[in-house]
């Protein structure tokens, strides 16, 4: 984009949202904390790597089934 439609573009956003300041970079950033830890598993059935819970991986280590299999075979 040029220069014009950048500064156009930041003028609409602040004609709609006075208060809003600007993107002050990556490290001013609210930091994503909070939510659960993550770990790859791999399903038994279609062998897919799925980030899943951390305690889930740890429960059913090499018999874990991902949600779409589930569904699958409670449809069927």
């Amino acid at each position: 984009m040029s220069r014009r439609k950048d500064r156009e573009r930041i003028s609409a956003m602040k004609r709609l949202n006075p208060d809003y300041p600007g993107f002050r970079g990556v490290s001013s950033e609210p930091a994503q904390t909070g939510g659960t830890p993550l770990a790859t598993a791999i399903c038994s059935n279609c062998g897919r790597r799925r980030n899943v819970p951390l305690g889930i991986v740890l429960e059913q280590n090499d018999s874990f089934v991902c949600l779409s299999c589930q569904e699958e075979t409670s449809s069927t």
